[in-house]
């Protein structure tokens, strides 16, 4: 029987939780090749999909921030990476950013649906755009947090 996610809506076996489908994508990328890191964008995505589960702001935060480069700036995950670790050093505090009313079209079960390579690399980064554009109502704090308190060196 299956159950959904209270996050994002992927249907799950009773013995699974949205979690396994994510350590499971996380085996995955990290095994991908290539400079971009595209391991990255399914963490971000991820965090600011489940974000009713996080009991601290800086998951939300920062996966929203790693969103906001991904999808507005077209930052490569490595590049965001950097941004992150940066910001972990730098920043105490952390904004609390409520959920969004509505889901995203695409989550991790949708990921893991298409078959591995550039396909499923692809479809990391479709559900990372699809999970910023939920969160429309937030796109402009975020730019704001960029451009002031949480302002990258070098941006």
């Amino acid at each position: 029987m299956d159950v959904l996610c209270a996050s994002c809506g992927a249907p799950l076996p009773a013995s699974k939780r949205c979690r396994d489908l994510f350590d499971e994508l996380s085996a995955y990328t990290l095994t991908r090749a290539g400079g971009v890191f595209i391991h990255q964008h399914a963490v971000d995505a991820y965090a600011a999909q489940h974000a009713a589960e996080n009991p601290k702001p800086i998951a939300t935060a920062a996966g929203l921030i790693g969103l906001y480069l991904l999808a507005e700036k077209g930052w490569d995950g490595r590049r965001v990476q950097r941004a992150h670790m940066e910001l972990g050093n730098r920043m105490k505090e952390w904004p609390a950013l409520p959920p969004p009313d509505g889901r995203a079209a695409l989550g991790v079960a949708d990921v893991l649906a298409a078959p591995e390579g550039i396909e499923r690399d692809r479809r990391i980064e479709e559900w990372a755009r699809a999970v910023w554009a939920s969160w429309s109502r937030e796109h402009a704090r975020v730019a704001e947090l960029l451009e002031g308190p949480y302002r990258l060196r070098g941006q």
